[in-house]
């Protein structure tokens, strides 16, 4: 498995995903839009950590130039 995702797309996947986290943690989300922004930022924070997604695996896309450049 190749890493497709740069520094700066893991920095913003695992803010966002914090942010995500937050808003559900302090009530500010409820009922289904915390359970389906909670499981979008889980997977945000598993791209993140793992350096891989799925989605630009399949679109042929990367951010990470280390890997881009080994084309």
């Amino acid at each position: 498995m190749v890493k497709n995702l740069g520094s700066t797309d893991k920095i913003i996947r695992s803010a966002s995903a914090a942010i995500i986290f937050l808003l559900i943690l302090t009530g500010n989300l409820a009922g289904a839009a915390a359970w389906i922004l909670g499981l979008v930022g889980v997977v945000l924070l598993a791209t993140s950590f793992m350096g891989f997604c799925p989605l630009y695996k399949a679109l042929n896309f990367s951010t990470n130039k280390a890997a881009a450049g080994k084309k």
